[in-house]
């Protein structure tokens, strides 16, 4: 279930509302999309505003140590039973996001620094979807794949190509309704508003309980490849 599609979509919303929030409440800084933050870094350095482009060079940071964190507990809790590696990775993102919605405005650089953390490993955790690659906090690669395979199956005309365009397009649109959300929810509860972010994830990790039904065949082939490992 962490690559279903009902998992995906609850964290696109999630990620495209942590993107809005970080803009639009927190500086004018990405939480996901660190190309712009290089950007404007870029522009920071030519201007010779140092001061402003530590807002921009501490997310980046921290959205590294996030992947590599997110790498060291799929390493540790890959073989976990009663949680899955993921979940353990959404249950720190939630936390941290809980975190961030108590802090003023004045903590803007140590807030956008958490929730580009957060998002960090959130992408390196969830990177699949119906067996799709994909990006839940940001649309680049998405749309390129979205257009990609509608391409294919316009010469192909195979509805399984067709199935995965769809697929990617509809969690694109997911990201859009998060940070149209986030945008809505930012003049009501301000600072709080990443909390919405919260309950989403929180839908996710719950989401990852229900057991999937599985061919037998499947069943059989995933067996056999515990044994191979253990062997």
């Amino acid at each position: 279930m962490s690559e279903s599609f009902l998992t995906a979509a609850f964290l696109s919303i999630s990620g495209g509302l942590q993107d809005a929030y970080t803009y639009i409440y927190r500086g004018e800084v990405f939480a996901n999309a660190q190309t712009g933050n290089i950007v404007l870094l870029s522009q920071c350095i030519a201007n010779r505003d140092l001061e402003l482009s530590i807002h921009y060079i501490v997310p980046l940071l921290f959205f590294a140590v996030g992947i590599a964190v997110a790498e060291i507990i799929h390493g540790k809790f890959k073989e976990a039973r009663r949680l899955h590696w993921r979940q353990l990775v959404l249950i720190i993102e939630i936390a941290l996001l809980f975190i961030v919605g108590f802090l003023p405005e004045k903590w803007n650089l140590l807030a956008n620094a958490m929730v580009s953390f957060s998002c960090a490993m959130q992408v390196q955790a969830f990177r699949k979807v119906n067996g799709y690659a994909f990006a839940s906090t940001m649309c680049i690669g998405n749309m390129r794949s979205g257009v990609e395979s509608l391409c294919a199956y316009v010469k192909t005309k195979d509805k399984k190509i067709l199935h995965k365009s769809l697929c990617y397009w509809a969690i694109i649109i997911m990201f859009a309704i998060g940070a149209g959300l986030g945008g809505y929810f930012i003049k009501l509860f301000n600072m709080r508003t990443i909390w919405v972010s919260c309950g989403l994830l929180f839908v996710s990790f719950m989401i990852m309980f229900i057991k999937e039904d599985v061919p037998e065949i499947e069943k059989d082939v995933r067996k056999l490849e515990k044994d191979i490992k253990k062997q």
